[in-house]
């Protein structure tokens, strides 16, 4: 073999490592058994609590109605927000905050991080904690990409920012137009066991339109189902 070959073959070898570096990740979202090596944690320490956590929001309709729902219920959630939604609605972020609810970083625009270069990703991450910090004077400590499907760059990122990457063990599928609240609050709390992270939508803005009326309908049920499995609500932790 001359020496073209060999500068051809290295040059399709690093390619490849370098796809794998930046999409090795994403696998995650599907093959939870990767998650540990990767650094991203999807349960409890405790196994006598369940965390409930939400997705893309703020939102003026779907949060407020969300935030009432676990005053109602005593129970605190912690919501994995937009930036670009914080920056047009940051009073409803700092009410999260006030309600005794953790804030996270969903990311500044939602978009599938595969399709989003490491630069573009650096920039749209610290747009993202810059207009939490501004809304709520807090920095966040957590972080899930949008579809839970993280890039070597974003991984990366969280561990310099500090972020734990935090996925989920089930959802309720609250985004779908044909969900209704006996659907979500049956997947979300299916076969549920102690220690696990449940996700649902406190807005539709990415969403099928109205998604977080049937959320809203769905979390006292689910709620009540939880506690009946002896389980209470916690937060993430460390």
């Amino acid at each position: 073999m001359n020496d073209t070959h060999h500068r051809a073959t290295g040059v399709a070898m690093a390619g490849s490592l370098a796809l794998a570096a930046h999409a090795g990740p994403a696998l995650g979202s599907v093959l939870p058994a990767l998650r540990p090596p990767l650094g991203v944690r999807d349960r409890l320490a405790d196994r006598t609590m369940v965390a409930l956590t939400f997705d893309d929001g703020p939102d003026p309709r779907g949060t407020p109605a969300i935030l009432e729902v676990l005053r109602a219920h005593a129970v605190t959630a912690t919501f994995f927000v937009c930036g670009e939604q914080v920056r047009a609605a940051p009073a409803l972020a700092e009410e999260i905050v006030a309600a005794g609810h953790e804030i996270a970083v969903h990311g500044d625009r939602h978009r599938n991080l595969l399709r989003v270069p490491p630069a573009a990703l650096a920039r749209d991450l610290a747009d993202a904690e810059a207009a939490i910090v501004a809304a709520c004077a807090r920095a966040p400590r957590l972080y899930r990409p949008p579809y839970g499907v993280l890039s070597g760059a974003a991984l990366a990122i969280a561990r310099r920012r500090g972020w734990q990457p935090l996925l989920w063990t089930r959802w309720g599928r609250d985004w779908r137009g044909a969900a209704t609240a006996s659907s979500v609050a049956a997947e979300v709390t299916r076969d549920l066991v102690g220690g696990e992270v449940l996700l649902l939508h406190d807005a539709d803005r990415y969403s099928a339109p109205g998604s977080w009326r049937t959320t809203a309908a769905a979390l006292p049920i689910a709620i009540e189902r939880v506690r009946e499995r002896g389980l209470a609500f916690g937060g993430v932790g460390r």
